[in-house]
């Protein structure tokens, strides 16, 4: 039986959802990572051969960057203040990141557990450009799993 892989995911479709809400404008999400220590773990087999395993050690907290038009949402712009206010209670949030295909059908999700904003940095502006305002979050979580 031949082993069908589809189409590659497009980068251009896709969504973030806080507490199951889609943020309504997204412009880029970027810079997605976790990471796992790697333990080595090496001994001696009975016939005196050195064997080495690397087992999985700590997960550590992952974080993205979201870059998103600077606008009068209030959902999005509380769970900035809340983050920032150090209120922990209300900025501590469950987030997903959607891949939708080309029909906008869900095909990949991206879970963020415990997620909340640790930077927020406006784009430049000046006199007379006629530029959109954005502003770019840095989001950190304490577990990534995929759905």
């Amino acid at each position: 039986m031949a082993l069908d892989t589809g189409d590659a995911l497009t980068t251009h479709n896709f969504g973030l959802q806080i507490d199951g809400v889609m943020v309504e404008t997204l412009q880029e999400i970027s810079s997605l990572s976790m990471e796992q220590d790697v333990i080595e773990y090496q001994q001696v087999s009975a016939d005196g051969k050195p064997i080495i395993k690397k087992l999985p050690g700590v997960k550590k907290a992952g974080e993205c960057t979201v870059t998103r038009g600077a606008t009068q949402s209030q959902a999005f712009t509380e769970w900035i203040a809340a983050s920032i206010a150090g209120n922990m209670g209300q900025a501590r949030k469950d987030a997903s990141i959607i891949f939708l295909d080309y029909e906008l059908r869900e095909v990949k999700r991206y879970n963020l557990r415990n997620a909340w904003c640790t930077k927020v940095e406006l784009s430049g502006t000046k006199a007379g450009d006629a530029a959109a305002l954005t502003e770019q979050v840095t989001i950190t979580f304490e577990e990534l799993t995929l759905g």
